[in-house]
Order: C-alpha cells, then sequence, then structure tokens
C-alpha cells in the first residue's frame, strides 16, 4: 500500500501572492505572519499585510526567524501566537520561516516542547492551527511537505520531525517571489530541489507516484536551474524551477530523503552553513559512494536529462550522471567545506559526532548503500575539500 500526503490546496502560477487575503480569511479571524528580516527589508511582509487588510483580516507578526531555524525562534513567535490569539499562521519566505511556522502551527496546539517529537517519540495529537505557507525561494519544497527540520540549541542538532500534522492546509506558489534571490540562493536552493527528487527517486522509500514527480522536478530543474542563476529576471525559468521544487517536496515527503540530507544537518547545525548550501556541498560525493547500489535508477534519471545516453550501459549511464551534477555545482560556483570556510581542525573535533547525528536522523537508512559510522566519517572527510573538476573513476 501506498499513500501520498500534501496540503489540501496547492494554488500556484505568477501573481498568486494576491490570494493569500482570501486565503486566510476562509480559516481564521487574526493571522500570525512568520517571516525573516530579509523578507521585512524588501517589502513582502508588508505586501502580506496589505492583502490581509483588503479582506478585512487582522493579523500580528514575527519576523525573527534566521537562516536556519531553532528552537528559540520557535518559542519566541508562538509567544507572540499566543498573546495576539492567532488563529491562522501564514509563513513568508525560505525554508526556514515556513519550518519554524509548522513548528509554531502544531506547538500552540499541543503539549510540551518541539524536541519531544523528534523520532515519533510523541504524536501531535491535537489539531493544528491552518498554515498557509509561501515560499520565497525554489528549494526546500516545505510549503507542501509534512517535515520541519528545528536545531535544537542545547544539544546542536538538527531535528527533523515527520508527522501528518505538519502539512500546510494551504501552499501559494508565485514564482514570481522568487525574482529576488541573489545568484548564491538561487543556486543553492536550486541544488537543494534537486537533492530532494534525485533522492526521492532513489530512496528505498520510493513508489510509482513519487517517481513520477521526481523525475519531472529533475528534468527541469536541469533545464532551468542554470538560466534562474545566470539571468534573475528570467521569469520562465523561476517559474519552472519554483514548480519543480514544489514537485520535489511532495516527492520526497512521501518516499523520504536518504543520506545526503542525513549528512547535511549536521554540518548546518555545528558550522551554520544554510541547507541548500550543505546539501549542495554533499550532492556529488554522496552520488559517487551510492552508484554502485543505485546503476539502474540513476541510469533513468541520466536519460532524461540526457537523451543519447539512451545508447550506453547503465553503469556509464549512471556514471554520466555524476559527472552532470559535478558540473552543475561548478557552473553555479557551489563551495565545498573548505572554500566555504569551515576550519580544518573543529572539523575533525566534531566529525563522528556528525556521523552519529547523521545516523540518528534516519535518514541514511532510507539510501540504496546504507552506510556504518565508519564509511559516513570517511565521506565527510572526502567532502570536506571536493574537487567538481575531478573525473570520477568507476569502481
Amino acid at each position: 500500500m501506498y499513500e501520498l500526503l500534501v496540503p489540501s490546496r496547492v494554488v500556484y502560477g505568477r501573481n498568486t501572492f494576491a490570494e493569500v487575503g482570501p486565503q486566510a480569511k476562509a480559516l481564521g479571524t487574526k493571522a500570525l505572519i512568520v517571516s525573516d528580516p530579509v523578507m521585512e527589508k524588501i517589502g513582502l511582509v508588508a505586501r502580506c499585510e496589505q492583502y490581509l487588510q483588503q479582506v478585512g483580516m487582522t493579523f500580528a507578526k514575527y519576523t525573527g526567524v534566521d537562516t536556519e531555524p531553532t528552537d528559540v525562534h520557535v518559542k519566541e513567535a508562538l509567544d507572540v501566537c499566543r498573546s495576539e490569539q492567532c488563529d491562522v499562521i501564514i509563513a513568508l519566505g525560505g525554508g526556514s520561516s515556513i519550518d519554524a511556522a509548522k513548528a509554531v502551527a502544531v506547538m500552540i496546539t499541543n503539549e510540551g516542547t518541539i524536541s519531544d517529537y523528534v523520532g515519533n517519540q510523541k504524536r501531535f495529537t491535537e489539531k493544528p492551527l491552518p498554515l498557509i505557507a509561501i515560499p520565497t525561494t525554489a528549494g526546500t519544497g516545505s510549503e507542501v511537505t509534512k517535515v520541519t527540520v528545528i536545531i535544537d540549541t542545547k544539544t546542536d542538532v538538527k531535528m527533523m520531525i515527520s508527522q501528518p500534522a505538519l502539512l500546510p492546509a494551504v501552499a501559494i506558489v508565485d514564482p514570481l517571489l522568487t525574482v529576488s534571490c541573489p545568484p548564491s540562493v538561487t543556486a543553492a536552493t536550486g541544488v537543494d530541489a534537486l537533492c530532494h527528487a534525485i533522492e526521492a527517486y532513489i530512496s528505498r522509500r520510493a513508489h510509482p507516484v513519487t517517481d513520477v514527480l521526481a523525475l519531472s522536478a529533475i528534468e527541469a530543474i536541469i533545464g532551468h536551474l542554470r538560466r534562474a542563476y545566470e539571468n534573475g529576471q528570467d521569469i520562465e525559468a523561476r517559474e519552472k524551477m519554483a514548480i519543480a521544487a514544489m514537485k520535489a517536496g511532495m516527492a520526497f515527503s512521501n518516499a523520504s530523503v536518504t543520506l545526503v540530507h542525513g549528512m547535511s544537518r549536521p554540518i548546518g547545525a555545528l558550522f551554520h552553513v544554510p541547507h541548500g548550501v550543505s546539501n549542495a556541498m554533499l550532492l556529488p560525493g554522496v552520488l559517487e559512494f551510492t552508484k554502485d547500489s543505485a546503476i539502474e535508477r540513476l541510469a533513468v534519471i541520466a536519460r532524461i536529462i540526457k537523451p543519447p545516453l539512451k545508447d550506453v550501459s547503465d553503469t556509464e549511464a549512471a556514471e554520466a550522471l555524476v559527472e552532470e551534477v559535478k558540473q552543475l555545482c561548478r557552473d553555479l560556483h557551489i563551495p565545498n567545506m573548505k572554500t566555504w570556510g569551515i576550519d580544518k581542525t573543529a572539523f575533525d573535533k566534531v566529525v563522528d559526532k556528525m556521523a552519529a547525528d547523521a545516523l540518528a536522523s534516519g535518514s541514511p537508512a532510507n539510501n540504496p548503500k546504507v552506510p556504518t559510522h565508519e564509511e559516513i566519517v570517511a565521506l565527510y572527510h572526502y567532502c570536506y575539500d571536493y574537487q567538481y573538476d575531478t573525473k570520477t573513476v568507476s569502481s
């Protein structure tokens, strides 16, 4: 038996941001806008407020979310939600704002703290407040997933929580909101979406519907990410990327991510590397590690993005896919951990903890080749100063 969980309503297309007013009014009487300082600075929070005012809806706001959402952000936003007696949540921003808002929506009606729900130790038993998720990047797909990732500031662990209660009630995907993304953010979030799609397709929990979503997303990302990166005003490319990120989100939310995400979360938690960047740093190296255990599926991906590969063996096609991903990372100027500025001594001190935290997340268990602790440590070291311009040697 397979199951596909997605939001009750997905509204997408150019200028759909204006729909936030009617959608919010249908769900509640007072909204809490959860966002970040950048969205406030560039005027998107003010536009959201304007759309709410047009339908006569009152609102409060919390715009303190950082590049990586923490339990502190969740608590602060919860305090605002309670004191202002809000009954609908609006998330506006990248995956960080949406993830924080998801945590607020469930914790306002459920007991304890968000850390109590890691690994399904507890289930959300009370209905959350309705959440409207509006992404401003084409990357995380959080607007359509049942997943939130929050940093526990006491343990420096990224807590990944996956439960149906975390699904937004409404997703509004307006590609015009992504035009403000600078090239570096476009690159990182775009490769994040590619990770979601590839991992969903090779996951041990993949199923026929997630396969369709993942492959469609991969084809669109490979075909349009470079264009969006090189010219942020390329609206067609922005639109294709926004929809692809949404499809990739639906795919991984239902098939799960694998080793890349398992390893990337500790990098973000300990070295404060944005999620999309840490995924991008790991993707080529992890694909090399995984390749021999996923030859057929990687070959399918390769032939979709490069039809002439239909005439070569599965092994050659899979190797060509790894090279294509490396070329994409080169074109997008993705840094490795060393060039990002992660100190090697500090890295060496925590690499064992990172490997343990990666395994504890559960995601590596979905990988076609399930790694040991020692293999993850070795892979971290390999990816630390990974060279995207070195040709992969067949094993």
